[in-house]
């Protein structure tokens, strides 16, 4: 017909996976319910409600991932958990 060559380009997509990573807080027979909900609160930006939500979940179930993101935003939330006399790791 009109002698036009349709003609395609290869697109490459290349695609940023990022890792994410947890904290994982473990309960203990040392801090009250009050202090881990405030420095969940403080640490991880947790509204009131989550941050009881998981200290329960931490009391019944010995642990509770509190945070989920890129390991360099955890690091530092996770050093104010330790600091508080939380047990807590990034996994």
């Amino acid at each position: 017909m009109g002698g036009q060559e349709k003609t395609y380009e290869k697109i490459e997509i290349k695609e940023e996976t990022v890792k994410l990573n947890e904290i994982v807080l473990y309960n203990d027979d040392v801090n009250t319910f009050d202090h881990v909900i405030d420095t969940l609160i403080y640490a991880c930006d947790h509204t009131p409600e989550q941050a009881e939500q998981c200290s329960i979940i931490v009391h019944y179930k010995g642990k509770c991932t509190v945070k989920t993101g890129e390991y360099d935003d955890l690091k530092p939330r996770c050093t104010i958990l330790l600091d508080a006399g939380l047990n807590a790791e990034i996994v």
